[in-house]
């Protein structure tokens, strides 16, 4: 019962819209009508303003990290690790409170990560960071994230949150898949140009 419990919260959590919730309270705009139509950070930085932007970040990362180090306090199975991350990361994308709807995962995706394997985590964040400066598309460094991830934990010895991160990249590509769209069609709308709307 307190495993059950436990992940339900941590669903929940996940579930939390940050981006929303600072959109229409601190912003007054509702970010799944404008822009990208996403509630994610980049949708708000654009909308709201940088600072708007890393606080939903921030929200996004914090609500895949608190579960994850909090269960690892009273729990090393790695399958409760797992499934909790697996819960917090399920609500973003999939969320109570948005009917079912929800973000595209990656900055849930690497606070859970960072609490399961903080090293390989960052490794696979570095390499995200800098597609996106090369490039200027965050689709695109989002999707490079979700391809490094169960790489850089099976290379560091970590089996279990490999097999996780490959799920967890499936899933990810396939919320970026509009995204993949415009990218083989050379229609995405990189974050560099500020006379544009970002499509992450």
């Amino acid at each position: 019962m307190v495993t059950i419990g436990w992940i339900a919260l941590s669903y929940l959590l996940g579930a939390v819209p940050f981006g929303l919730v600072i959109g229409k309270t601190l912003c007054g705009i509702d970010p799944r009508t404008q822009g990208s139509c996403n509630t994610g950070a980049t949708n708000i930085a654009r909308l709201c303003g940088f600072k708007y932007g890393v606080l939903a970040l921030a929200g996004d990362l914090g609500k895949g990290l608190l579960p994850v180090l909090l269960a690892s306090t009273f729990s090393d199975s790695r399958l409760f690790l797992t499934l909790t991350a697996t819960a917090a990361i399920v609500g973003h994308c999939y969320s109570v409170f948005l009917r079912g709807q929800g973000g595209k995962a990656v900055a849930t995706t690497i606070g859970a990560f960072a609490g399961l394997a903080f090293w390989p985590t960052l490794v696979s964040v570095l390499l995200c960071v800098a597609v996106i400066a090369k490039s200027g598309y965050v689709s695109l460094g989002s999707l490079t994230l979700a391809a490094a991830l169960p790489v850089c934990m099976l290379l560091s010895g970590h089996l279990t949150f490999a097999i996780f991160g490959t799920a967890i990249a499936a899933l990810i590509f396939w919320r970026h898949r509009e995204n993949i769209q415009r990218l083989a069609r050379g229609e995405e709308k990189p974050w560099r140009k500020k006379d544009q709307q970002p499509q992450e």
